[in-house]
């Protein structure tokens, strides 16, 4: 196997983990973890495992707008070989309902 196919398998597998790890953020206000909600807009696993995640909150007014994107990169850098974490918020384009998963918008009785 060559070096360069290791570490497209080792890329998915840490992205696979980062996915994993973001499941088990919550907006406080709402029982449906922050990728099913589709607050996440994208995921990078850069050389040497550093991860960029670009996501958005319900709401530039979120009250959980600090504690949210923080707790995003603790759970990330938990993740073993992991280097480092970056964790940029953006509201372009501005959220809504339609970015939910369908499990979310049953959850939470959109369906």
């Amino acid at each position: 196997m060559s070096q360069q196919t290791e570490n497209k398998e080792a890329e998915v597998t840490l992205r696979d983990k980062v996915l994993e790890a973001l499941k088990t953020v919550y907006d406080p206000e709402i029982p449906v973890d922050i990728y099913e909600l589709g607050l996440i807009y994208e995921i990078s696993i850069h050389p040497v495992n550093n991860v960029y995640i670009l996501m958005t909150l319900t709401s530039p007014n979120c009250p959980a707008a600090e504690s949210i994107p923080t707790e995003v990169e603790q759970s990330v850098k938990k993740i073993e070989g992991v280097n480092d974490v970056n964790v940029e918020i953006t509201f372009d384009p501005p959220y809504s309902q339609e970015m939910m998963s369908e499990a979310a918008k049953l959850e939470l009785g959109f369906l």
